[in-house]
């Protein structure tokens, strides 16, 4: 219940004291000077306590972005992610802290957050390039996780300014798509085999085979290693069971890759000479502990194959464009590339026209029958 106090001062001024007790409740207090706003405070404060959120907008009152930003960094960020990516986030925390850091919670609206959009939209990278969409996207989506914690866990918030996509995001271009042609895949495939390096060949091989990311590759050990590497993805090669384990990817979730064919009978061939100084599938020969640097090597073969235009990244995009023509589902191809949802591997789907276009027939020609 509200009782309210009428109060006069020494001055002869009056003012209105306000108490709201409810039961289970703590007790809220205020002071007015018109009897009218001592009145509405009550009411409104009640209702607010009864529905669950009077103490939500108080500590979205209290809390600032900034406090929000530098408890996600100092509770969040270190447990959450990796060495790796704590850098990149905290590059973009530190951002986000000088421009909206000085508003407390209960302040921040969309409006602040698409005046963000624009600002990072003008801005130009450490190469002197603009910003692109995606880099405006992944500043975003480190704010939204800040504000989900602030909602969810930490209660600073009662909801996000961020929520059902107020701000809308810029447009993305289309993905890439560069696969190799069957001609540029066997001049390739004989560079990458006549290298002077001979680790060239069987990462090459698997890679284009499994399609997995290029750090997943140069991360493979022959076995589990004593000290894991904490900053990226790794693996461990079993081929007795014609597969890789990776114990950490990208995602977060372990994935297992079959090994088969030409990729497990080229992987035989470095199983049998293995390094005694190194677990490493793939060691750098001068720093055994650490992965091989191929780009050398890798140049040199696009340039003996004249394939032009081709980065090793696009072996996964080669392996992803093979499936897709070979009648492999959307929903198979982010399972083998370890994509959590289909939004990454629909870049493929105009490859699998013909699949698609045979499953309608087959089903036309069970309801409908067979043409006149």
């Amino acid at each position: 219940m509200a009782s309210i106090t009428k109060r006069l001062s020494d001055e002869g001024e009056t003012s209105y004291f306000v108490r709201v007790r409810l039961k289970g409740y703590p007790l809220q207090t205020a002071t007015f000077k018109r009897l009218t706003d001592a009145k509405k405070w009550a009411s409104s404060t009640e209702s607010a306590i009864r529905e669950g959120r009077h103490f939500k907008t108080t500590e979205a009152k209290k809390h600032t972005f900034a406090d929000a930003i530098d408890r996600y960094l100092s509770d969040v960020l270190p447990v959450k992610f990796t060495t790796k990516e704590q850098r990149n986030r905290r590059a973009i925390l530190v951002w986000w802290r000088e421009e909206q850091g000085v508003h407390v919670m209960a302040d921040l609206q969309s409006p602040l957050f698409a005046q963000c959009r624009d600002k990072l939209l003008k801005r130009t990278s450490k190469t002197g390039k603009p910003f692109s969409a995606d880099s405006v996207k992944k500043y975003f989506g480190v704010v939204q996780n800040v504000l989900k914690y602030a909602v969810n866990e930490w209660q600073w918030l009662e909801q996000s300014p961020l929520r059902d996509r107020r701000v809308e995001m810029p447009e993305l271009p289309p993905g890439r798509v560069r696969y190799l042609d069957d001609q540029e895949r066997e001049r390739l495939t004989e560079a990458c085999k006549e290298s002077a390096n001979p680790l060239l060949y069987p990462a090459y091989i698997l890679a284009l085979s499994t399609g997995m990311r290029q750090g997943e590759l140069m991360n493979l050990y022959w076995r589990v290693p004593t000290q894991p590497p904490a900053e990226t993805a790794w693996g461990v090669v079993m081929l007795e069971q014609g597969a890789i384990v990776l114990h950490s990817t990208k995602n977060g979730e372990r994935r297992r890759v079959p090994v088969v064919g030409v990729a497990l009978q080229v992987m035989r061939e470095p199983a049998k000479v293995r390094r005694l100084d190194t677990a490493l599938v793939f060691p750098s020969p001068e720093c055994p502990q650490q992965p091989i640097e191929l780009k050398k090597a890798w140049a040199t073969a696009l340039k003996r194959a004249e394939v032009i235009d081709f980065r090793w990244h696009d072996l996964r995009h080669t392996t992803a464009s093979y499936l897709a023509m070979n009648g492999a589902s959307l929903a198979e191809i982010a399972e083998i590339l370890g994509h959590k949802t289909l939004q990454m591997v629909r870049r493929y789907s105009h490859l699998s026209d013909s699949h698609v276009s045979n499953v309608l027939a087959s089903m036309n020609a069970k309801i409908l029958g067979t043409a006149l």
